[in-house]
C-alpha cells in the first residue's frame, strides 16, 4: 500500500466531492467525522466497489491525518496529480477553448494558488499554467485546502521556460501581462482571442523576461489610497473583466 506520507490531503467538503468527481481511481484512504457521515456516505460507497479503506475518525485524529485543524471534519488522501509540461506550439484546448487562462510566474505563497484556482474555476476558466521559477508553488495540501475544489476542475500544466512558452503561444492565444502601472484598462483589450493572463511574485511581480514575452500588458487603476491589490484578488478581479 502506498504510504500516506507519498500522498496528498484533500480536506474539506468541496476539496474531497473535487477529487472524488474527477479521478476516484486516484484516491487511496478516506477519513470522516460523524458529523460528516452524510456528505461520506457516498464516497465511502465509491471506496468500497475499489475495496479501499475508508474510516469514521474521532475530530483529534483527524487533525492528525489532515495535518490541520482546517480539515472540515472530512479528508481523502490521494495519489499526486501529474502536471504535464504546456506544447505552446500546439495549444490544449483548455486554452484555447476558454475566454482567459491564468499564468502564474512564480508564485509562491500555496494559499495564494488555490485561490486564484478557485476564482478561475469560478469564471469558467478552464486551465491553469504554472512556470518553471523555483518559487513557483507547487501542489500541496494548503493549495488543495484553499482551491475548495478549483485545481481539480482545472486542467494544469508547466512551462518550464515561461517566456519561450509565451511567445510561441502567439498568435493563437493573446498573452497579456498584469503590470502594476503603465497598462492599459481591462476594458480596453481586444475581444474575441483567447487571453494568457500572467501573473507575477508576490514580492517582486513579473520577471521583465516574462512582462517582455508578452504582447500587451493590463493593469488594475486604483480608485482609493491603497496602491496595490494581494495577488489572488487581483487575479479574480481581472479574470472576471476579461471573461465578461
Amino acid at each position: 500500500m502506498t504510504r500516506a506520507a507519498d500522498l496528498d490531503r484533500h480536506c474539506g467538503p468541496a476539496a474531497v466531492a473535487a477529487v472524488f468527481a474527477r479521478r476516484p481511481q486516484d484516491v487511496m484512504r478516506f477519513f470522516y467525522v460523524a458529523e460528516r457521515r452524510r456528505e461520506a456516505g457516498p464516497h465511502c460507497a465509491v471506496l468500497a466497489r475499489l475495496r479501499r479503506p475508508y474510516r469514521e475518525v474521532q475530530p483529534a485524529d483527524l487533525a492528525r491525518i489532515a495535518g490541520t485543524q482546517h480539515h472540515g471534519g472530512i479528508v481523502a488522501l490521494a495519489l499526486p496529480r501529474a502536471v504535464p509540461a504546456l506544447d505552446p506550439r500546439n495549444p490544449p484546448e483548455a486554452l484555447r477553448a476558454a475566454r482567459v487562462t491564468p499564468v502564474l510566474d512564480g508564485i509562491g505563497n500555496p494559499h495564494n494558488l488555490g485561490a486564484i484556482a478557485r476564482s478561475a474555476a469560478f469564471f469558467g476558466c478552464r486551465a491553469l499554467v504554472l512556470s518553471g521559477d523555483p518559487r513557483q508553488a507547487g501542489l500541496s495540501d494548503a493549495a488543495f485546502r484553499t482551491s475548495e475544489g478549483g485545481l481539480e476542475a482545472l486542467d494544469l500544466f508547466v512551462a518550464a521556460d515561461l517566456p519561450l512558452a509565451l511567445r510561441a503561444l502567439a498568435p493563437a492565444v493573446l498573452t497579456v501581462a498584469a503590470v502594476p502601472r503603465g497598462g492599459v484598462p481591462p476594458a480596453a483589450l481586444p475581444r474575441g482571442a483567447p487571453v494568457a493572463l500572467v501573473l507575477g511574485n508576490e514580492e517582486d511581480g513579473l520577471s521583465p523576461a516574462a512582462v517582455a514575452a508578452c504582447a500587451l500588458r493590463v493593469t488594475l487603476p486604483a480608485a482609493g489610497p491603497v496602491e496595490s491589490l494581494n495577488v489572488s484578488v487581483a487575479a479574480a478581479v481581472l479574470i472576471h473583466a476579461l471573461a465578461g
